[in-house]
């Protein structure tokens, strides 16, 4: 008896310890993603500072100049991979992206690591013609929760499966004010208190014709909150059914016209053309919605304006991205290993992100925009608000979207019926019909081909 009350024992205390070891077990999902919250672990970087080899990295001026890279990033990301030699290729834009396409369909010829923008990005979705940055040895799925559902779904492949693109920067749509001419007229003029009375459509056409009673303009481009929920919802989802023809698009379409009415947009550029600078220099230009990138250009061309700006959320309670770029991997790459270095060091790192922000690039990661540098952050040229809190506050409001490679053909297809049914007052419902109708007969047989693609991986 004492025998087998002894082995009972055991069995007891066996079965417990494998229950707390399968309770202590990291459980997956299919990106990887982590259920625990061991932050320090998810932190950790891959690869050991003895790692070496060789790399190349391509970036395109503009959004990250080569010289930030040169002069910051690389030798910063030197101090734990000593032994790692990057060597920079600084390429513009359109060239950069046009080389990337070509060596990549060569099959030799392309760097190690690549900055790639939101834009270009689908380009290169097809056909193994990247890294899926779920696989060993990136094994990026462990980050999934320390970025938002919006910034990891979008650098994925059509279906979702792959991961192409490592989340790097956010770029929420914000609405830039002039803080003194919203005062002069009556109208809220604090950041959090404009927010919230522009979400309101009435308070929205009641600014409007404040502003143009005025000759002044309250939006950019006469169609913008109806372009803008474009962008938030894309054009195709992960099935290629298309996405801009829902009752919320029709009525924010109905919504725009009342506004065109009103004359509340130039319908020019105020930052890059030579006429929108003039209206913006004459104060006839009160708001407009952009990227967050926007506090930098309007400080770099309208410098004499500073303290008179301010940032607060988009009107209508409008959530979307307008920008970003990512790092990837190109699939032919001699030294992979050193590439995930780099590109995972580059995101996690809170020595690169404070080079990064430096050219207005905001950062994508929960652990980075936590840190109070980065929350108390204030800006001089928009009269001292703390614009990077705002920032971040408006990443998780961001609606997933899936980026294909057929959205550069559906842009057109829709903005010309838009444009036509703004100009002949079309019954919006109507026109959104017929957009649907039109981008499925133009792009079916491409659709076709792409979802047999899928189906085949």
């Amino acid at each position: 008896m004492k025998k087998k009350f002894s082995i009972i024992i055991l069995s007891l205390v066996f079965m417990l310890v494998l229950s707390a070891c399968s309770k202590g077990t990291e459980t997956g999902s299919k990106d990887g993603g982590k259920k625990n919250d061991d932050k320090e672990d998810e932190l950790q970087l891959t690869f050991g500072s003895d790692l070496e080899g060789e790399i190349t990295l391509w970036v395109f001026a503009g959004e990250a100049e080569p010289a930030l890279y040169k002069d910051g990033i690389i030798p910063e990301f030197n101090k734990d991979y000593p032994n790692v030699k990057v060597n920079l290729v600084g390429l513009e834009f359109g060239q950069m992206h046009d080389q990337l396409q070509t060596t990549l369909n060569a099959g030799s010829g392309a760097p190690d690591v690549a900055l790639v923008e939101q834009g270009q990005f689908p380009r290169y979705v097809t056909g193994g013609l990247l890294e899926d940055l779920l696989q060993p040895p990136y094994n990026a799925g462990k980050y999934k929760d320390m970025v938002s559902e919006y910034n990891w779904e979008r650098w994925k492949s059509v279906d979702g499966e792959e991961l192409y693109g490592i989340p790097w920067d956010v770029t929420p749509g914000v609405f830039y004010y002039r803080e003194d001419l919203y005062e002069q007229y009556g109208l809220p003029s604090d950041p959090e208190e404009l927010g919230e009375f522009l979400k309101s459509p009435e308070n929205v056409l009641d600014a409007a014709r404040t502003f143009a009673a005025n000759g002044i303009y309250m939006f950019e481009w006469r169609d913008s909150p109806a372009i803008q929920y474009g962008d938030a919802v894309g054009y195709f989802d992960s099935e290629y059914k298309w996405t801009r023809n829902d009752d919320k698009m029709a009525e924010l379409l109905d919504f725009v016209k009342e506004g065109v009415q009103i004359g509340w947009a130039p319908q020019i550029s105020i930052l890059y053309d030579d006429a929108g600078k003039q209206l913006v220099n004459q104060g006839k230009v009160a708001s407009f919605p952009i990227g967050s990138f926007g506090a930098r250009e309007l400080r770099n061309i309208f410098p004499e304006q500073a303290g008179k700006w301010r940032a607060t959320s988009m009107p209508l309670g409008l959530n979307v991205g307008l920008g970003g770029s990512t790092f990837v991997i190109p699939s032919q790459s001699k030294n992979k290993e050193a590439a995930w270095a780099l590109v995972e060091w580059m995101n996690i790192k809170e020595e690169a992100w404070k080079h990064f922000v430096e050219d207005s690039i905001q950062p994508a990661w929960k652990h980075i925009t936590s840190l109070p540098w980065y929350q108390e952050h204030t800006n001089d040229y928009l009269g001292g608000q703390q614009d990077y809190k705002l920032y971040d506050s408006l990443d998780e409001d961001i609606p997933v979207r899936r980026l294909t490679p057929l959205d550069g053909q559906a842009w057109p297809i829709y903005i010309d019926r838009v444009a036509e049914a703004i100009d002949k007052n079309i019954d919006s419902k109507t026109v959104l019909n017929q957009i649907e109708e039109a981008a499925m007969r133009e792009l079916g047989p491409e659709i076709e081909k792409l979802k047999a693609e899928l189906d085949e991986n």
